[in-house]
This record gives C-alpha cells, sequence and structure tokens, in this order.
C-alpha cells in the first residue's frame, strides 16, 4: 500500500511546505530585479467586490510584500463592459513593467470570461487559463504554465517526497480551473488518471482503487470513510464555509484521518500552495 510505513497519519501542511519554498522564491525576484532593474509585478483585475474575491487579493498582495514582488490591482466597477474590461487587459498587456496578469474569478454574469481571458497575452498568462496555455498543458509541454492550484498540488506533493509516477489517481472534480489542470498535471508526472464527478455511478468503487485522492469538487463531507482505504494520500482542494463560519474541504477529515496515510488540511494545505505557485508561474514568465 502506499506510503503506510513512512507516510500513514501524516497532515500536509501548506504552510510548512510554503516556507521551505520562500528562499528560493525570494532569490529569484532578487535575480529578476537585478538584471531587469524593475521588480516583478502580476496585474490583478477585480471586477466589483465579493468578499471572498477581495480576501484572496489581499492573501496575493502580502505574499507578493513578502517575496519582494508587486502587485497592480485594478478593480472595476461590478457593471463595467465585456469590451471596456478587456480594454483593461490589453492595457496591462502592453505595459512593459507587468509581466503577469489575472483576472480575479468570479465575473458578474454580463461577462464572457473566456473572452477577458483570451484578450490576455499568453506570455503575461500567470493563471495558465488562456486558450493557447490550456493546449500547452493538455499537450504536456514540460515549460507550460499551469493553473496556480494544479501547481501547488504538484509543489506540495514534491515537498513531502511523494511521487506521481506510476501511481493511479482518482481525480474528483472537472473543471477547467481546477480539475481539469490537476487532471492534466497528473498524467504529464506519468500518473493513470480517473476523473469523478457529479455524474460518476459511484463514487466509492472508483476512490476505494486510487493510490491518490484528489479532491476539488466544492462540496463538504463528499469524501467520508467509505470512500477510502489504508495507505491512501488524500489532497483536498476543495474549500466551502459552513452556517457557522467555518472553512470545510470536500474530505470529512475527523472521519478519514486514521485510516488514510496522509492528507492536507483545510485551511492550510492546498490554499498557501496556491498563492506560492501564482508568483512562481509569475518568476517564470
Amino acid at each position: 500500500m502506499l506510503f503506510v510505513v513512512k507516510m500513514q497519519s501524516i497532515i500536509l501542511d501548506g504552510r510548512k511546505a510554503r516556507e521551505a519554498f520562500m528562499p528560493q522564491l525570494v532569490e529569484k525576484v532578487k535575480a529578476f530585479s537585478s538584471v531587469s532593474g524593475n521588480v516583478p509585478t502580476l496585474a490583478i483585475i477585480q471586477v466589483g467586490a465579493r468578499a471572498d474575491s477581495d480576501s484572496y487579493v489581499r492573501a496575493k498582495k502580502a505574499f507578493a510584500e513578502r517575496i519582494g514582488a508587486a502587485v497592480k490591482h485594478m478593480q472595476a466597477d461590478e457593471n463595467i463592459s465585456e469590451t471596456d474590461l478587456i480594454g483593461i487587459v490589453r492595457e496591462c498587456n502592453a505595459e512593459h513593467d507587468i509581466q503577469g496578469i489575472i483576472v480575479q474569478l468570479p465575473l458578474p454574469a454580463h461577462i464572457d470570461k473566456d473572452a477577458v481571458i483570451d484578450a490576455i497575452d499568453p506570455k503575461k498568462d500567470a493563471d495558465g487559463l488562456t486558450a493557447a496555455n490550456i493546449r500547452r498543458w493538455l499537450g504536456g509541454e514540460k515549460d507550460a504554465i499551469f493553473p496556480a492550484t494544479a501547481r501547488g498540488v504538484s509543489e506540495i506533493m514534491a515537498h513531502y517526497g511523494m511521487k506521481l509516477f506510476g501511481k493511479k489517481v482518482v481525480v474528483i472534480g472537472r473543471s477547467m480551473l481546477v480539475g481539469k489542470p490537476v487532471a492534466a498535471m497528473c498524467l504529464n508526472e506519468g500518473a493513470t488518471v480517473t476523473i469523478c464527478h457529479s455524474k460518476t455511478a459511484d463514487l466509492a468503487d472508483e476512490t476505494k482503487t486510487a493510490d491518490i485522492i484528489i479532491s476539488a469538487a466544492g462540496k463538504p463531507g463528499l469524501v467520508g470513510k467509505e470512500h477510502v482505504r489504508r495507505g491512501q494520500v488524500i489532497i483536498d482542494v476543495g474549500i466551502s464555509k459552513t452556517a457557522d463560519g467555518k472553512l470545510v474541504g470536500d474530505v470529512d477529515f475527523d472521519a478519514v484521518k486514521d485510516v488514510i496515510a496522509a492528507i492536507t488540511p483545510v485551511p492550510g494545505g492546498v490554499g498557501p500552495m496556491t498563492v506560492l505557485a501564482l508568483f512562481e508561474n509569475l518568476l517564470d514568465l
């Protein structure tokens, strides 16, 4: 069974893993700045104000400050037209001092998300979501820019010495932002991948066959004790807020933690690694 001897009951702490990666990232920022004379800068384009989006933007700004990078935050009115929003994206494309661009999701219903994202210059696409970059990571190109959550999953596993090569992975969730890029990342690293979703007939039958379960459905309690077996690793990407304000993942942590070999907590697992991965993407760009 996978990791039974060395990894049983280990909590895969994303905060500790992030701190381990920090010195290398700080050095990359210094190297870029010394050569270019500029601070690496991420443009964040946000439409309207949502509590969750505001929180994510604050986290990105704080992390940028820690590593010596910069964030240029542009917050447009909720009622901005799609044409005007694309105009902001194109202005960022043209600005030499901006190396990476992300559009904070979700966008209002009147705006075509794909049209806005595809307006980003692929060479500045820090989220890896333009059509050009999607083709690259789906095609297995080694230097493709992956969406930050998928890269964060890869990084936390690497930090804890976990290899995907030759493993059976079940990914729960098929969104273009998380599920599909996570599955592609696993395939690119030599795993055999099954993607499950709301139409999967018997989820437990699938998950029990896995060495590694990566859940990104955003449904609290989706994975319980009946879905797991001993020796598995669980990466819980899902994050939801309960009625009492508590943040929880897709996995019933208390039900499975004494059965499986290792698990990421929510919060404090994949989340901190996602912010790290976004700025790694920025430096790669």
